[in-house]
Order: C-alpha cells, then structure tokens, then sequence
C-alpha cells in the first residue's frame, strides 16, 4: 500500500513548511520502539544535569556508550573523571535528575536531514564495580566485547558506569510527536532492521537509485518529474523516500510492505515485490 505522506500541493498552494509528516493510519511502530530503536541505534545522545555548574547552569557530556536493561534502565559508559560522573557519585543515594537527549541524522544527504530527536528524563546513579551483569550487557554492544575506551592509554579507573532510570521519554520524529513511561519504555523492543538501516539505505541510494526513483510511478503522474527520490528511512513496516525538485517541494511518501519483515532477508523479498509492482 502507497501512503504518500505530504500531500502534493495544487497550483497556488503553499507547502507546508517544516519537516514532512506521514498519513496518520500508516502502520507504524509505537513511541516507546521509535524511543528504544533510538537508544539502540548509533544516533548521537548527550546528557544534561541541571545544577551543577557549567555554561547557563547546565553540564553536558555524550556517553561513550549505552545499553538498556532488561528491566528498562540505561546504562551509560563516561568518563570517570567527567562533571556528570563525579556529581553521581557524590549524590550517593540522592536522586540526581538527568536527561539524555538523542539526536538521528539521516544517512544519506536530503532536505530537512535531522529525523528524529528524542529525551528520555530520570535520575542517575554509579553502577556498583561489582554489579558484573551490568559490565556484560554494554560490553555485549559492541563488536568483540570491547567498549570504545578499551586500550593500553586509557586505564580502567578513567571509566565509569552509569545507571539512568527513566521516569518519562518524548519523542519527535518523521511520525509525529509522542509520550513514553517508564513500563511502555522496558517492554518496547528496537527494531530489527535498525543495525542495518544505514547500511541498507546507502546501498538502494547507491546502487539501486533508478529503482527507487521508479517508485514515484505508484504515487501518480504528479508525482513523477526530473526530481530526486532519496530513501530516508526503514523499518520493519515499510520504506520512507523522499521526493524533491521539479518545482514541487519535498515530500514523503511511504511505501508499505504487505506484512512486517523479522530481518535482511525478508527485507529482499518485500523490496523485489515493491520495485516489481513500480516497473509493471
């Protein structure tokens, strides 16, 4: 099913400014997947804790690395010797209220490229040296079990560990906005083809631009010009493009699978399905 997700304007219409929306009945995933795939995905993320010194009463740091809990908490991976370390260690038992603040730029180069940004809000604490399970679940994110400070110049005591345990989350992404709590959060799952979607997403561009650029075929003569087609985004329910030039302004249109697909290879299939229905 083809959702276009700005419509195209009439003559004399003004498009609307901004980043494009979808339809609202497209099948989509829920705010706390989009929340936890962000949490997941490579997007840059940074924390802010109020109060604590720093240029207008705020510090900011980006967290080496980050990993969820089965039970929904963060866990985060700075610097020991970090503001935000040293002011959670200090806390102790007192609740230190944070942010982390997350921030996904398409892969590929298009129009209005920011395409989702997100906070997820809660109290942070030191991870116990202890408290193994916690070491493993963030070692296990990355490849060989190695975190990113790993190496002979950089000792063990320089890192610490940190717990975030949210309290609420937002999102505002090409889906619209939306709200998160804290159980939502833990029991949302990323998605499965987010690992891969930058991967897969520079390859179509690359490689299969004409096919994509096909696609407009399902949307209507209008639709159809000497413009640019980009593919913006992918998920377990479908393909976004984004359509550009030919004196019309961007737009998206979402181009569903017939069911949601579980991995690359179902993946295939529902691209060769898509790009053989655009060439008929």
């Amino acid at each position: 099913m083809i959702r276009p997700g700005i419509p195209l304007p009439s003559p004399g219409q003004s498009a609307a400014k901004g980043q494009p929306r979808p339809v609202e009945d497209a099948p989509r995933p829920t705010a706390a997947e989009r929340v936890r795939t962000l949490v997941d995905s490579k997007a840059t993320a940074s924390l802010t804790i109020p109060g604590i010194g720093g240029e207008g009463d705020r510090v900011d740091l980006e967290p080496l690395a980050r990993a969820v809990t089965p039970q929904g908490d963060l866990i985060l991976l700075v610097f020991g010797r970090s503001v935000v370390a040293r002011a959670a260690a200090h806390a102790q038992d007192d609740e230190l209220p944070c942010v982390m603040e997350i921030t996904d730029v398409a892969p590929v180069t298009v129009p209005h490229r920011i395409r989702a940004r997100a906070e997820i809000a809660g109290w942070v604490t030191p991870v116990p040296p202890g408290d193994e399970a916690a070491h493993a679940l963030l070692a296990g994110q990355h490849p060989a079990g190695h975190l990113p400070t790993d190496g002979p110049d950089v000792p063990v005591p320089a890192r610490s560990l940190l717990r975030l345990e949210v309290g609420e989350a937002c999102v505002d992404d090409l889906w619209g906005a939306g709200q998160v709590e804290p159980d939502e959060f833990a029991a949302a799952r990323p998605d499965p083809l987010a690992p891969h979607e930058a991967e897969l997403l520079q390859h179509l561009h690359a490689a299969h631009g004409d096919q994509v650029r096909s696609l407009c075929r399902l949307l209507g003569e209008r639709a159809c010009g000497t413009g640019t087609a980009v593919p913006l985004a992918l998920d377990r329910f479908g393909l976004r493009v984004r359509f550009a030039g030919s004196g019309l302004p961007p737009f998206d249109a979402r181009f569903d699978f017939p069911e949601p697909v579980r991995d690359v290879t179902g993946l295939r299939r529902a691209m060769r399905a898509l790009f053989t229905t655009a060439a008929e």
